[in-house]
């Protein structure tokens, strides 16, 4: 009777990125953020859009904005739409680009071919771009069109990646054993290609939530929001760029707020990064 004990389970990706300094440091960060902004209607000094003194003054925390609204209440209502958009925007960039990438490493061929230069095509391209040309038709942008605006914009570089991943692992020895097994290739992706591929998508996930972020900040800078009216970090910047000099924590406030989340999900990505690297050593 064998005596030997079971191989203790491979810890996960993300068990082993909090290892990680660089990415507990992140997680943390960008959890305090989005707790930040999650609690902005319970303890906000003013309402989203209430007026709190003279325009530009030295009322409250902050000050006020052009509109005489309360700064650090627009920061902390500013934020939700920008996240939302953000993180569904890198979700689906991230769904769309993976498919591809995998579609073309497995299927090789001219169809790796035709797919890989179509994508660079659209690659060539900003993706600031490629937003502003279909925003420029729509009079007020829906949630749903700047967060399906941000996936497309993103798919093409997570295809590249996505594929040079797979390439490395359609070949390998277990896949083409799953296929000699008489397992369909939709199965053999999801249970043995996808799994091997978590760590670098993972760290390209981070990085594509700092760029969808910057991107979505961006587009409200432009006018392109779902709502005027609402707090939205991006156009905060734009209303009271001015009055910088005499008022600047309407402009500051804002862009901090951005530098630090970027800063955040940028130490996760380099977090994930370093496990897939030693993974890989």
């Amino acid at each position: 009777m064998s005596t030997d004990a079971p191989a203790p389970a491979e810890p996960s990706t993300f068990r082993k990125a909090l290892r990680q300094k660089r990415f507990s440091v992140g997680l943390a960060i960008t959890l305090l953020l989005v707790a930040f902004v999650i609690v902005a209607p319970y303890v906000a000094p003013f309402g989203e859009n209430e007026v709190a003194g003279p325009p530009f003054s030295k009322d409250g925390t902050l000050g006020t904005d052009y509109l005489g609204q309360d700064v650090l209440s627009r920061v902390m209502y500013g934020g939700r739409e920008i996240l939302v958009i953000a993180l569904f925007g890198t979700l689906l960039g991230m769904v769309l680009g993976i498919a591809i990438g995998i579609v073309a490493a497995y299927a090789g061929g001219w169809w790796d071919e035709v797919i890989m230069r179509l994508n660079d095509v659209v690659l060539s391209f900003p993706q600031i771009l490629l937003a502003l040309v279909v925003l420029t038709a729509i009079e007020q942008p829906s949630a749903l069109i700047l967060i399906v605006l941000v996936g497309v914009s993103h798919a093409p570089r997570v295809a590249r990646l996505a594929r040079g991943v797979a390439l490395g692992l359609v070949s390998r020895d277990f896949v083409i054993a799953a296929e000699a097994l008489g397992e369909k290739r939709s199965r053999v992706i999801l249970a043995e290609v996808l799994p091997n591929m978590n760590a670098p998508l993972l760290a390209e996930g981070g990085l594509r939530l700092t760029y969808s972020i910057g991107l979505v900040g961006s587009l409200g800078f432009l006018g392109f929001s779902t709502n005027p009216g609402a707090a939205n970090w991006g156009q905060m910047i734009q209303e009271n760029r001015l009055a910088l000099a005499t008022q600047p924590w309407a402009v500051l406030a804002p862009v901090i707020i951005i530098a630090i989340f970027a800063i955040g999900t940028n130490l996760m990505a380099d977090g994930i990064a370093q496990v897939a690297q030693r993974g890989e050593n």
